[in-house]
């Protein structure tokens, strides 16, 4: 998400959100302000001060609808920041959605880079997920019924075969349940730009959607969330837990379908709701064709029977 900037004139920050960042000591006597580029539900700026640099999260005014707590969103930060794999946190206003975290210098990640750092990424994840409990519980299944009773109740649209795909997500849970190990805490959202890379370590950013979750959703979405192709589960998997779990690995194969089947109703909701211009519905739709593509492949039958037997 970050560093890469987008040019935006310091004036139009500072009219849109000067008030608020007037209300932290830390900013005040800032001298420029730069839009960082990715953020879909909120606005991320670099603020430069002389005491170095700040990013501050001016969260919008959808998160409700979208399941963000930005309360746990805090407070989940700070246990990421002092396992030492989130970044620092400085300050935070409640009520007003504004986080202030720590600047970290390094290059962040595209698709290939993930593709390249397997290893390194779930050495991270070790991190993250041996950090105490996060304050709050992240069940992609229980978020994707509200999100579908959210887009029915307000007749938001969704693909038209989206539905008939409700019976092969219960025989998932069903499987899912066999062998359940609990939860860890989980970042729930590492697309490629929320890793940054300063050369010695994989950091983890945004928690907007952090919570305790199973271990291979982590896995699973971070594999998605890059668009990588099938062979390059295994690896990830098998470094995150030093050997090869077939169980394992069809876990993260499953609930990596579950991400993509869910996440297309946030498109959804968010296509309705955002002010933003993005392709919301574009970027929901390609995550539907791709679930649609799993729930009909032998690989989804393979993978509920794996998901069961233990290794």
């Amino acid at each position: 998400m970050y560093p890469a900037y987008v040019t935006k004139g310091t004036q139009e920050w500072e009219e849109l959100y000067g008030a608020r960042l007037n209300k932290i000591s830390i900013l005040q006597n800032r001298t420029n302000i730069f839009e960082l580029a990715g953020g879909l539900t909120n606005t991320n700026l670099a603020i430069d001060t002389p005491t170095g640099r700040f990013v501050a999260r001016m969260s919008s005014n959808e998160s409700s609808a979208l399941a963000i707590d930005r309360e746990s969103e805090y407070r989940n930060s700070c246990i990421a920041a002092e396992v030492g794999i989130g970044a620092p946190v400085h300050d935070y206003l409640p009520g007003e959605g504004v986080l202030v975290i720590g600047f970290l210098e390094g290059r962040t990640y595209g698709p290939s880079d993930v593709k390249e750092n397997l290893p390194r990424i779930a050495e991270s994840l070790r991190v993250l997920h041996s950090a105490p409990p996060f304050v709050r519980e992240f069940n992609m299944i229980d978020i994707q019924q509200r999100y579908l009773a959210t887009v029915q109740e307000k007749g938001f649209r969704i693909p038209e075969s989206y539905l008939s795909y409700q019976p092969h997500l219960a025989r998932l849970v069903a499987a899912l349940a066999v062998l359940d190990e609990g939860t860890v805490p989980c970042n729930n959202d590492l697309l490629p730009g929320n890793f940054i890379d300063d050369g010695s370590k994989i950091w983890l950013i945004d928690y907007e959607y952090s919570g305790n979750n199973d271990a291979c959703f982590e896995l699973g979405n971070v594999w998605s969330e890059a668009s990588l192709s099938f062979e390059y589960l295994q690896p990830l998997v098998d470094a995150y837990y030093g050997k090869h779990r077939p169980e394992k690995f069809a876990r993260a194969w499953l609930l990596a379908l579950l991400a993509k089947y869910g996440w297309m109703l946030w498109a959804s909701i968010q296509d309705s709701i955002s002010t933003m211009d993005f392709d919301f519905w574009g970027w929901g739709m390609e995550k539907y064709e791709r679930a649609e593509s799993d729930f009909n492949s032998p690989r989804f039958e393979q993978m509920l029977e794996a998901v069961t037997r233990p290794s």
